[in-house]
């Protein structure tokens, strides 16, 4: 099988990225022609497949008319059509994979592959395809002010990045979406990683006639050696508003559960300034860190924190942590819960600050219990996202639209 894959980016900037690449390489070592269609970019990762690539847009300079108006390229692209057309006829796909394509390439490169006759299926990592902002969360908390296609609250909440240009720009993308019907009629077959998001699109999208599917993440969790015990809990990822980061710095202000915080963003000046106000000593933030530095501060780990204030969909930390034999505190948000379940972990609700303190001081003090349940974690990582077992449901959801 030949399998065009579609995705804005083509270079690691989170877990969608992970996610995209991990297809890729599950579908080559099993024999399938693999080839990308993405966006430029001097920090593209080379696979030595064949990329077909085409500029990004450049939205983010000059007038807020020409930004909003102007760049047009966002909404629907010409050129993006015409390339797409051009590598459907030279790497001659039976099937279009795609993943986010919104603003970069625009729905411009579903018409080409529609009039060409080749099934598309598309995987959901974040919640662009109901929501402007991506995220259903306002910047301070769970919001679904645009269902029913009402998005203009975008504009009026400025959601998008606090900006009203991209409020404005975004509302307008969604208007224009939902006028060409291009989620009804250019996508064959939804993937979702998280039946959260499976069913939260059904909820949005009830008027709408579609297919969906299931597609958990593949995970090559025997890359990390499991480690059941440790000194501290642990927090790794972005430093941004929706990933609750500073709900541990309060949590840490009632318990002295020792901490340690890896990440880096727009939030971390305001955490540190938190840990020295407060005097919290047992509170160590790390900055960012990589490949084998995260990995031996994430064996050292009891037990990792995910306080997630938006509906995450199924978070690549979590895997990373059971992987490692370590137990997830995590928020009762999106997808989190699913992961976590009843014992691999301990869930907390993240408007309750008392609640976490909780949690992360029960969890410190019964080691056997940590144990038991890291041990338990990483043996279901291991069974429930192997290779294998995201083949099945790969080439599954793949013949659903072939046929």
């Amino acid at each position: 099988m030949r399998v065009l894959l579609v995705h804005k980016f083509h270079k690691l900037t989170g877990g969608a990225e992970v996610f995209y690449f991990e297809v890729a390489r599950v579908l080559k070592e099993r024999g399938h022609q693999v080839a990308f269609f993405t966006t430029r970019d001097q920090e593209n990762v080379v696979t030595g497949d064949k990329v077909y690539d085409v500029d990004a847009p450049t939205y983010d300079s000059g007038s807020v008319v020409h930004r909003v108006t102007g760049a047009t390229d966002i909404f629907y692209s010409r050129k993006k059509f015409v390339a797409m057309k051009n590598a459907i006829s030279e790497f001659k796909p039976d099937l279009v994979h795609a993943f986010a394509i919104h603003i970069h390439l625009t729905p411009s490169i579903l018409e080409a592959v529609n009039d060409a006759g080749i099934p598309v299926v598309m995987s959901c990592n974040d919640y662009k395809h109901i929501c402007p902002n991506y995220k259903i969360f306002d910047g301070s908390r769970i919001c679904e002010a645009c269902k029913g296609g009402k998005f203009y609250n975008a504009i009026l909440k400025k959601c998008c990045k606090g900006s009203l240009v991209f409020s404005v720009a975004s509302a307008v993308e969604a208007y224009i979406h939902e006028h060409k019907k291009v989620y009804d009629r250019l996508v064959n077959r939804y993937l979702f990683a998280s039946d959260f998001m499976l069913n939260k699109t059904k909820e949005f999208w009830a008027d709408k006639s579609v297919e969906y599917g299931v597609l958990k993440n593949p995970f090559d969790a025997y890359r990390y050696k499991p480690v059941f015990t440790g000194d501290y809990a642990l927090y790794f990822g972005r430093i941004v508003e929706e990933k609750g980061v500073d709900l541990i710095i309060e949590a840490a202000k009632r318990v002295s559960v020792p901490v340690k915080i890896i990440g880096s963003g727009p939030g971390f000046e305001q955490l540190q300034e938190e840990v020295e106000k407060h005097a919290l000593t047992h509170v160590e933030l790390l900055g960012a860190m990589w490949g084998e530095d995260l990995d031996r501060v994430l064996y050292g780990a009891r037990f990792v924190i995910v306080p997630s204030l938006w509906h995450e969909n199924f978070p690549y930390v979590i895997f990373q942590a059971f992987a490692a034999g370590k137990p997830v505190i995590g928020s009762l948000r999106g997808g989190i819960p699913e992961l976590v379940g009843e014992k691999r972990g301990l869930l907390f609700d993240p408007d309750d600050i008392d609640e976490l303190a909780s949690v992360m001081e029960r969890l410190w003090h019964d080691v056997d219990g940590c144990k038991h349940m890291g041990k338990v974690a990483r043996e279901y990582v291991l069974r429930e996202f192997s290779d294998d077992v995201f083949y099945t449901a790969l080439m599954s959801n793949y013949r659903a639209v072939l046929q």
